[in-house]
């Protein structure tokens, strides 16, 4: 098959380029070895779009040779001029940005308004941390015994290993690629085996936009254990940053362990979603909107759990099932479309295998509750009532369209109801007392909160878990600090 990818034109005017669908590896696009392909599915289909690069451990020794090489030479690039180069795939980003949903919306199967939304979330992290680059500042002190001076600075902590999901091709790549090239690394990304095209795309307008050869390279694989592990106990590679499940992330760790590599992990969530009585409940319902359904539930932060006080729950379960039962499913890259494809049929099974538990065990459907017949893989938005403890629905996180909606009594019960679980990466939190909110918000043990308000990504805040959903921090000044090592310096003069 052929060595590019031509999406359909976005409205009246082609794309960039071909999208290359081989393996980045210093500044050539080239073929594996093998010349093995994977076949990219259309989730709204379910059939074939194209066929891109199979790499296999070879290429990603390879891709490391040419991180090293580039790796002195970025890493003495002025922070100026970083940032001028950072700054320019924003734009070109944001100039292909039809474009580039569209992709997205193909390969994907996310209706192409939620693409829409990735792309400008993705280009934001190049602009933010363009403005991070020039800001990594260091440290000096006199040590309290007056024997000596305290300098630290902040360097590159070498190559990076950035393993990205399937879910937002786009921004899971520029959250990781962005902070490293900041900071003065090289790396090497490892897209979804599903997605690759959006990443290839981005890479490839990195290229064009200034990124030196081998501070960005890319190795698609059908075999990710061996090319990671191969790539993890290589002792050129320093860093590994890694988006994906909490059963994934915790193999991950155990290879990284050997070489004792610093690892940053975004891993699951089960986000509760609270609601008390005093809430308004059109706010309400506005925001469970977009923590529910944005990219069709399969996001890391969609609310699984809505916990809501019982003077609210009748009407909030009637309004919740009337929005989101008003959502037109179909492929994404129709414009009515409001909830697309799941990604694949194991999706489905997934999101099956929940519901008819929950079912078994005394939930009422509101809503949906059957998957939708083919061709493609889709779930309509379903709406879950009185579900009950021990479902399995409450402890695994669904990836889908479904709202599971449990009543509560009183604050204490809310709180204890949302930290019963493994995971801790969102939560969300309702009420016209701000005092009330916030009291609540302190309690739930997880890393991010939105209060009265139903999106909580920004590239400007610290991205990340507590308990099994991860370590470490992406986007804001934390997310640049990840890439690098702190050096203490004691100076006599």
């Amino acid at each position: 098959m052929s060595n590019s990818y031509t999406p359909p034109a976005a409205g009246d005017r082609a794309g960039p380029f071909a999208i290359p669908t081989g393996l980045l590896i210093g500044d050539s696009w080239i073929e594996p070895a093998g010349g093995k392909r994977i076949d990219i599915l259309d989730p709204s289909t379910g059939g074939t779009l194209t066929s891109v690069a199979d790499g296999g451990v070879a290429d990603g020794i390879a891709a490391i040779d040419a991180a090293s090489a580039a790796a002195a030479g970025w890493a003495a690039t002025p922070p100026r001029k970083r940032a001028e180069i950072l700054l320019a795939c924003y734009r070109a980003m944001m100039d292909e940005q039809e474009w580039l949903a569209q992709l997205i919306s193909l390969e994907n199967g996310k209706a192409i308004s939620d693409a829409r939304g990735e792309v400008a979330y993705a280009a934001e992290f190049f602009r933010w941390y363009a403005e991070e680059a020039v800001r990594i500042n260091g440290e000096f002190a006199l040590s309290p015994s007056g024997a000596n001076r305290i300098l630290v600075q902040y360097q590159p902590i070498g190559i990076a290993l950035l393993i990205t999901p399937w879910n937002f091709p786009a921004a899971m790549a520029t959250r990781k690629i962005a902070p490293a090239l900041a900071a003065g690394c090289t790396c090497i990304l490892k897209p979804a085996e599903e997605t690759p095209l959006t990443a290839m795309a981005v890479a490839e307008i990195m290229r064009r936009a200034g990124v030196p050869a081998g501070v960005v390279n890319l190795v698609n694989t059908s075999d990710p254990a061996a090319v990671c592990r191969a790539i993890l106990h290589d002792p050129r590679v320093r860093k590994l940053s890694f988006t994906g499940s909490t059963e994934v992330g915790r193999l991950l760790l155990r290879e990284a362990a050997d070489t004792v590599i610093s690892s940053s992990m975004e891993l699951g969530g089960n986000a509760p979603f609270l609601v008390f009585d005093d809430a308004d409940l059109d706010d309400v319902i506005e925001g469970a909107m977009v923590a529910k359904m944005r990219n069709a539930g399969e996001a890391c932060t969609a609310a699984n759990r809505f916990y809501v006080q019982r003077g609210i729950h009748d009407r909030f379960v009637a309004k919740l099932s009337e929005r989101m039962g008003a959502m037109k499913v179909g492929p994404g890259i129709n414009g009515d479309t409001q909830c697309g494809a799941m990604i694949n049929q194991a999706s489905i099974d997934k999101i099956e295998w929940l519901v008819s538990d929950a079912t078994s065990r005394g939930a009422e459907i509101r809503l949906g509750g059957k998957a939708v017949d083919g061709p493609g893989y889709f779930y309509p938005p379903s709406v879950l009532a009185n579900v009950q403890p021990g479902s399995e629905i409450l402890s695994t996180e669904v990836f889908g369209p479904v709202a599971a909606v449990i009543p509560f009594d009183d604050p204490e019960e809310a709180i204890a109801l949302a930290n019963a679980t493994e995971y801790g990466l969102a939560a969300y939190v309702y009420s016209g007392d701000l005092a009330k909110a916030l009291r609540v918000a302190e309690r739930i043990e997880c890393g991010m909160v939105a209060v009265n308000r139903g999106l909580v990504s920004d590239a400007a805040a610290p991205f990340g878990g507590v308990k099994q959903s991860g370590l470490g921090r992406e986007g804001s000044h934390h997310g640049l600090i990840e890439y690098c090592e702190a050096k203490y310096i004691a100076v006599s003069w």
